[in-house]
């Protein structure tokens, strides 16, 4: 269990931070780049956690995918205590908190459940629709930033970071993707890219 008794320690005020190992380092450093991004998209799934309260009518899957974000939440301090904690030389398994192989699988099978009701795409779609959808947008592109952040930090320390974080990012975004399609209303209100439409 965390506990938080002060939440201002003043040892950042030089400039560098604490990884989950102790060691201290820059706050620019690649690793704090990476789990501060999806530490970000954490926040910004929050809002789509909001955004999804609410009764709806038949059609509508709000209080699913609420409850599918809030898992999904959770599961983001788990790639950011992963990614905050660099791989040591001869770890054993479960001396860390690390995303596993079945995270990542759990996210595959919620997209290909949730894309199942979905009809095929012939145009890209613009962020709206419904504000939810839009949330999800905004989200799906935030969750893409800190897979970039981390892919950077695996070609940097491939030894000291695990591809598994990757992954579970890589998926994930695919899974808000889908979810803002399924937003609006199962695709029924997406808002097509129209190619040159404002020359």
């Amino acid at each position: 269990m965390v506990r938080l008794s002060k939440i201002y320690t003043k040892t950042g005020d030089g400039g560098t931070t604490g990884l989950g190992d102790g060691q201290r380092v820059p706050k620019t450093d690649a690793r704090v780049e990476a789990y501060g991004t999806v530490d970000e998209a954490n926040a910004a799934i929050g809002v789509c956690v909001l955004a999804a309260e609410g009764a709806g009518n038949g059609q509508d899957r709000r209080a699913e995918i609420r409850a599918l974000l809030v898992r999904i939440q959770n599961e983001l301090f788990d790639v950011g205590a992963d990614l905050c904690c660099p791989v040591e030389a001869g770890e054993k398994d479960g001396s860390r908190l690390r995303i596993t192989d079945e995270q990542v699988r759990r996210l595959e099978s919620a997209i290909d459940e949730y894309n199942e009701r979905l009809t095929a795409l012939n145009s890209f779609v613009l962020p709206g629709g419904t504000a939810l959808s839009a949330h999800l947008h905004v989200a799906r592109t935030v969750v893409r930033r800190a897979e970039r952040c981390a892919v950077a930090l695996l070609t940097a320390e491939p030894d000291r970071t695990r591809a598994e974080t990757v992954r579970y990012l890589n998926r994930l975004s695919d899974l808000l993707f889908v979810l803002g399609r399924v937003a609006n209303q199962d695709g029924a209100k997406d808002v097509k890219w129209v190619p040159g439409a404002g020359r």
